[in-house]
């Protein structure tokens, strides 16, 4: 059994992973038929989003009831016979808990509608102000005010997400109490990890006051109390069961603050996911804006989440893509003219930091941005809000739709590409969302027998398995004023990695440190030629290479 940092971690999107009965929507089933390539690409844990009641106003971000499953998924037996295969398998579930917030269809909220006051305190409610306007200036992460009335009571609910998300009040100890208890019912299925929402935006202040900024988000992220929170649910939770692994999505943290929830004698969190390096291409910090990606502030930010983690003992969560990102070969890779480099630079990148590393289902073949021509085509809430705020703006619908084939969600949302047959072995039915037309090109079957990416992945998962200097080594960063190569050293009692990744397509000549030409190295991992370490070393577009040193003597920086 791996140890908690050699796991990898594979995320499903279930709606797109595949579908069993020719609905057109993935399910549990169809997860289960593919457990055993998921068994042979060597990863150890599934993450799964969420497969619970939901109205499936955000894609299931908004449960109705986190103790049922979807009958669009599956039914409970279904789940219980998951367990029993990937057991087989020696692989472990994660479950997707969205604990800060729930679907307003949930009975919470319908009895809190009907007048109930113990579930009315379940929930965020105020007055709005003497003049009318809402209880504070807070907009929604998915635009517009973050209030939205509650019934005809007078009073408004707080939605810091779509307005049919509404806001727990975890100050409540029974709501504590309760979503405690839902965690307890999974483990109890054999879940052996959880993945939980936006979980450092639970601790609102009792006294909810207007932002400087219009916005709000410093008034409601990482407060004190949310680490409180956190170690509660430690302890009456996941805490109590050994190598249970638990990672915190962690919107807008600091480096402190995820130091705080990840190191292991905080007892709150394994580890936590960091947004801010898929930020690089904001125009001033706006998400849906079209620009090239700053490759120094990139590598920057990797570099001091890396650096400041290892030094405080806390740990990363490692991805490039999940189902709220672009796909990353677009954004940071040139997936036309050096595709395969691309999808491994990215793979090899990452795999080698400390911390743990996160493949996003269709991650392992290089799968694509659809680059859909229409807005009808696209499914995704936050997408189509945007579509019309852009409008509202007065930017042209050919360039609102430059921007969406860039950063709309449901590029990662597309089904995945399992063979070239018709919706690409996805499903016998009408997909949910529409195919990518590139399945003929990108696909599991050709991959396996002609591509070379699977195995890539396969590779470096196996290495981190067999080499502790990647799963337990020290980190530091190296040439961080290079303006087209992120280089870093891992080390470990000596031992040591020297990994050098090249994110432009013109060839480089970089000069290698003496420090490292004085020790013998051996070639370990890249993709390009195999070759030895030299005094000047030439990169080819996109390559990526690690070398390894044996654990002779031991270098300080």
């Amino acid at each position: 059994m791996s140890t908690l940092h050699e796991k990898v971690v594979y995320q499903i999107y279930p709606k797109s992973f595949k579908d069993s009965n020719r609905d057109g929507v993935g399910d549990l089933r169809g997860i289960i038929e593919k457990v055993p390539y998921l068994a042979d690409l060597g990863v150890d844990v599934l993450w799964i989003n969420p497969f619970f009641i939901s109205p499936q106003k955000d894609n299931g971000y908004d449960i109705a009831n986190y103790v049922e499953i979807d009958p669009l998924f599956g039914t409970m037996e279904d789940f219980k016979e998951l367990i029993a295969v990937t057991t087989e398998y020696k692989l472990e579930i994660m479950l997707d808990m969205v604990l800060n917030h729930t679907s307003i269809d949930h009975e919470w909220f319908q009895r809190a509608l009907k007048g109930e006051k113990k579930y009315q305190d379940y929930y965020i409610l105020r007055e709005p102000k003497a003049d009318g306007s809402h209880p504070t200036n807070w907009v929604s992460k998915f635009g517009g005010p973050a209030w939205a009335p509650f019934a005809d009571t007078g009073k408004e609910y707080l939605h810091l997400y779509d307005v049919s998300q509404a806001d727990l009040n975890w100050r409540n100890p029974e709501v504590r109490d309760e979503v405690f208890n839902v965690v307890n019912f999974w483990i109890d299925k054999g879940v052996k990890g959880f993945r939980f929402d936006v979980i450092n935006v639970v601790g609102k202040e009792e006294e909810l006051v207007d932002a400087e900024d219009g916005v709000g988000k410093s008034l409601y992220t990482d407060r004190p109390i949310a680490h409180e929170f956190i170690h509660e649910m430690n302890q009456k939770t996941f805490g109590k069961q050994p190598n249970m692994m638990t990672v915190g999505e962690m919107s807008s943290t600091t480096i402190e603050n995820g130091i705080a929830y990840s190191n292991p004698e905080k007892q709150e969190l394994s580890m936590v996911f960091s947004f801010h390096h898929l930020k690089v291409d904001y125009l001033d910090g706006e998400k849906w804006s079209k620009m090239p990606f700053d490759f120094m502030e990139l590598k920057e930010l990797l570099n001091d989440w890396q650096e400041g983690m290892s030094k405080g003992n806390g740990w990363n969560a490692l991805f490039w893509n999940n189902h709220d990102q672009p796909r990353a070969i677009n954004r940071f890779g040139d997936p036309i003219h050096h595709f395969e480099e691309s999808a491994k630079l990215l793979a090899q990148t990452i795999h080698l930091l400390r911390g743990t590393p996160y493949v996003y289902q269709g991650e392992e073949l290089g799968m694509k941005n659809p680059e859909f021509q229409e807005i009808t085509d696209y499914v995704d809430v936050e997408t189509q809000n945007a579509y019309k705020e852009l409008q509202a703006n007065g930017l042209p619908h050919e360039e609102i739709m430059e921007i969406i084939k860039e950063k709309s969600r449901d590029n990662s949302r597309i089904p995945m590409q399992w063979t070239d047959e018709k919706n690409a072995g996805f499903t016998t039915g009408e997909p949910w969302i529409k195919v990518a037309e590139n399945y003929h090109e990108i696909n599991v079957t050709k991959e396996r027998k002609e591509g070379t990416i699977f195995n890539f992945y396969k590779k470096l998962i196996q290495l981190r398995k067999e080499m502790t200097v990647i799963s337990e080594g020290d980190y530091h960063g190296i040439l961080m004023e290079h303006p087209s190569v992120y280089g870093y050293v891992r080390e470990h009692e000596g031992e040591q990695l020297l990994v050098l990744n090249h994110f432009y397509a013109e060839s480089v000549t970089i000069e290698i440190p003496e420090e490292f030409l004085a020790r013998s190295s051996s070639y370990l991992i890249g993709n390009g030629e195999k070759r030895a370490l030299t005094a000047n070393l030439e990169l080819g577009p996109y390559e990526t290479i690690a070398f390894h040193f044996e654990a002779d003597e031991k270098k300080e920086y």
